[in-house]
């Protein structure tokens, strides 16, 4: 199921925004990837950008979500594929996975990811001891994270319309 495409309140409190914002932006995500077969959601259709693809983009916000709410704010393991010995944009890529296996993986990080958020202040600073990010607040990190998953319906946008023509505004 969809996620909603609702944006918050106008008079909503600071939290409730910034959550607000943050579950539409994802909505748009999930919404552009229906329909699309795997076929299609693997598809470059830019050639300097080989593992910008739906599926890759979906893995990338997945794995991104992991980094600033589990490990940088949390201090928790970095063992997701961009901190490995591996190759640039590991995170993006995704040969033999499935559209719907990503986008599951994407909805269960958000879910472990909203449960941080509501655990915690928007003052807290993250603690992971390795990386220099770690020092941003929980309100800095999802303001980064609405930005970051925005860009990337944007790009998905792009992306649709390419392969097969899907267009709409959230």
């Amino acid at each position: 199921m969809t996620p909603s495409r609702i944006r918050p309140p106008f008079d909503a409190d600071e939290r409730t925004q910034l959550t607000g914002w943050f579950a539409m932006q994802r909505a748009i995500i999930h919404w552009k990837c229906e329909g699309l077969s795997d076929a299609d959601a693997h598809r470059a259709v830019l050639p300097s950008s080989p593992y910008m693809t739906v599926a890759g983009i979906v893995s990338h916000l997945r794995w991104a979500e992991n980094t600033w709410f589990e490990v940088l704010l949390l201090g928790r393991p970095d063992d997701g594929p961009q901190f490995q010995d591996a190759p640039e944009d590991a995170d993006m890529r995704v040969d033999g996975e499935s559209l719907d296996g990503l986008l599951a993986a994407y909805e269960r990080q958000c879910a472990v990811s909203d449960e941080i958020i509501a655990a915690h202040s928007l003052d807290v600073v993250g603690r992971h001891p390795d990386y220099r990010s770690s020092a941003a607040s929980l309100r800095w990190m999802l303001i980064h994270m609405i930005e970051e998953t925005a860009r990337h319906a944007g790009h998905l946008d792009a992306i649709r319309e390419l392969l097969d023509g899907e267009v709409g505004y959230y």
